[in-house]
């Protein structure tokens, strides 16, 4: 199977260029996901934020991961985040808190989500401006529509450990990976089965995605393949 020559979802990342153009779109949602601190030091102008690490969960049970799914929902819609919005989330690269929000939304069956490409490093470099000045949030409508099919549970995938077409894919640190490292965890390691590539290297030297022929061939040099179900952690 040969790498791909580009991405599937080609609009999904938007260059500097890209949202500057926007800015001041009525439509348009962007979320700042770094810290509290991070904010501080400057956003992008019209940006609201979301701690996206600032809440959680440890446990992806019913109700509980219902009652967050529905939190979120609310936090997006708070910051102005509608369900016809036209979503841009960002940190200072192209990092993994990205990923987190992204797929939160996703699940929650928002279409119209994108990437800043580099996050606020790549605006920056880009001769942008940035604001210490955060405007107020105007609120919107996010009325779900839940994606059960991008959603497992650890028992659901417990049962499918050995399935062929089932790929397990650890993103975390070599640390994590081998259990050197378990975060306060009660074990460390990986799941059974599963295949090791971290986070960073998706990324180039500056903090962007790479392009596609290389993430395809480093997805597929450690047996991430388009004709199984992946299932990133």
């Amino acid at each position: 199977m040969s790498p791909v020559n580009a991405f599937a979802n080609p609009h999904l990342l938007w260059t500097p260029q890209e949202l500057h153009a926007r800015l001041g779109d009525e439509n348009l949602a962007l979320i700042d996901l770094r810290t509290t601190a991070e904010v501080m030091t400057g956003i992008i102008p019209g940006a609201q934020h979301i701690d996206i690490y600032g809440v959680g969960v440890t446990q992806t049970t019913s109700p509980i991961w219902e009652e967050f799914a529905n939190l979120m929902r609310s936090l997006f819609a708070m910051r102005g985040a509608g369900s016809k919005s036209t979503v841009v989330l960002y940190e200072e690269n192209s990092g993994n808190k990205i990923g987190r929000a992204f797929w939160l939304l996703e699940y929650l069956g928002h279409t119209d989500v994108h990437v800043l490409d580099g996050g606020l490093g790549a605006w920056r470099e880009a001769g942008y401006e940035v604001t210490q000045s955060m405007g107020k949030a105007h609120g919107r409508s996010f009325k779900p529509n839940i994606r059960h099919d991008i959603f497992i549970t650890a028992d659901e995938l417990h049962k499918r450990l050995g399935d062929k077409g089932v790929c397990v894919l650890d993103t975390r640190s070599d640390e994590e990976w081998s259990g050197e490292n378990t975060r306060g965890g009660p074990r460390g390691g990986t799941i059974p089965g599963a295949v090791h590539l971290e986070w960073l290297n998706y990324l180039d030297e500056k903090g962007k995605f790479k392009k596609a022929p290389q993430l395809s061939a480093l997805f597929e040099g450690v047996g991430v393949l388009r004709d199984k179900a992946i299932v990133p952690f």
